[in-house]
């Protein structure tokens, strides 16, 4: 999967993606007006970052490229790829069950925390993307 070169962009679907895990510093983009929010990428080989309207959405360890990145109040559905072994933190509903997929296939139930976060962690290959799952129970 091709890195995202604009670091943020809006698809046609409706979804967007970002993320760029092959750059050697940090860079971000700011102020990036999407159906009527504002989101914020910071991006890099350590790490990637994305808020809507100053609040935290999603985080990787190290950086990824996501495409497709969809959330609604019941679910969160995105492709990632990397070229390493990724543990990805979403901020969702607090105190909440999640069902988590990957690649269609149930990895099982996780429960957020207090502050509604949840951490998923995933073998990559750099030839291949991983669609990942998080739907609540």
């Amino acid at each position: 999967m091709a890195v995202v070169k604009e670091l943020l962009r809006a698809e046609n679907d409706g979804t967007l993606s970002f993320g760029d895990y092959t750059l050697g510093s940090k860079t971000k983009l700011d102020g990036f007006e999407f159906q009527g929010d504002i989101y914020k990428v910071k991006t890099f080989n350590e790490i990637t970052k994305l808020e809507k309207n100053g609040m935290f959405v999603y985080e990787s360890v190290p950086g990824t490229a996501v495409e497709n990145f969809k959330a609604s109040a019941d679910e969160v559905v995105f492709n990632v790829s990397a070229d390493k072994d990724i543990q990805v933190t979403l901020e969702l509903e607090a105190d909440t069950e999640y069902v988590i997929y990957m690649d269609d296939v149930n990895i099982g139930t996780m429960k957020t925390n207090l502050s509604g976060k949840i951490s998923v962690s995933a073998e990559m290959d750099p030839n291949r993307t991983v669609e990942i799952k998080v739907k609540k129970k």
